[in-house]
């Protein structure tokens, strides 16, 4: 079985949800049944909300490449990262590495086509960073798909700092309910959970919603991958 590195800390409850639905996701008997997971649970990543929203933060690249580099030199072979937003540094983290990086955003925009259908509405309820730097919005387009971002990012984003603080507490809940509901009242059915924050509160989202959790896609691509002949 491959070892998976991955690069987390983006935030820490994150990728501690991620480690668990991975250890969920295996029909194991035996410790030895797991998925090998080496983790870099790197809290000091410069803030993508202050580099990309505020520009005022420090470059995040140097800190992600170093990460990345460590990890394969530890014997990862492919990488992994449960934060959304990052992966606007997709392309320099790939670059610095010879292994595979697990393209969370990529492998969720063809799980989307396949529930939404050719031509199909999917809401993205994320931060407003994703929304800035398109993150999303080529690969849903390239995969024949309408983008809908909700409209009050700001509301958004103060939920999860909030959620980075201290938490998940009833103020995001209802915060991520309203955006929800409002990306379903345009016509958006299908939405992706597409903040690993918002990871934490799935079941806030509004009833009569097909929603796909990144974070669940990237879990499909780790166990897929690790247990994949080499």
């Amino acid at each position: 079985m491959r070892t998976i590195g991955i690069l987390g800390g983006m935030g820490p409850e994150a990728t501690v949800l991620l480690m668990h639905k991975v250890i969920a996701a295996v029909p194991a008997t035996d410790d030895a049944d797991h998925v090998p997971l080496l983790v870099d649970q790197n809290s000091q990543v410069p803030s993508r909300i202050a580099r990309l929203i505020e520009g005022t933060g420090a470059d995040p690249v140097p800190v992600l490449v170093a990460m990345a580099r460590r990890l394969e030199a530890a014997g990862a072979g492919a990488l992994a990262m449960p934060c959304n937003t990052a992966h606007h540094y997709a392309d320099e983290i790939r670059a610095a590495v010879t292994i595979p990086f697990l393209d969370m955003v990529a492998a969720s925009a063809r799980r989307a086509r396949g529930i939404a259908g050719q031509g199909g509405r999917v809401g993205l309820l994320a931060s407003p960073a994703v929304a800035q730097v398109g993150l999303f919005d080529r690969v849903l387009a390239d995969e024949g798909l309408e983008v809908l971002h909700p409209q009050d990012g700001a509301a958004l984003l103060s939920a999860i700092r909030a959620i980075k603080a201290h938490g998940p507490d009833a103020a995001a809940r209802a915060t991520l309910r309203r955006a929800s509901e409002a990306l379903l009242a345009r016509g958006a059915s299908v939405q992706l959970i597409a903040c690993t924050e918002f990871s934490l509160i799935p079941d806030a989202v509004a009833p009569g919603v097909m929603a796909l959790d990144t974070l669940d896609v990237l879990v499909e691509e780790i166990v897929g991958f690790a247990h994949a002949s080499a």
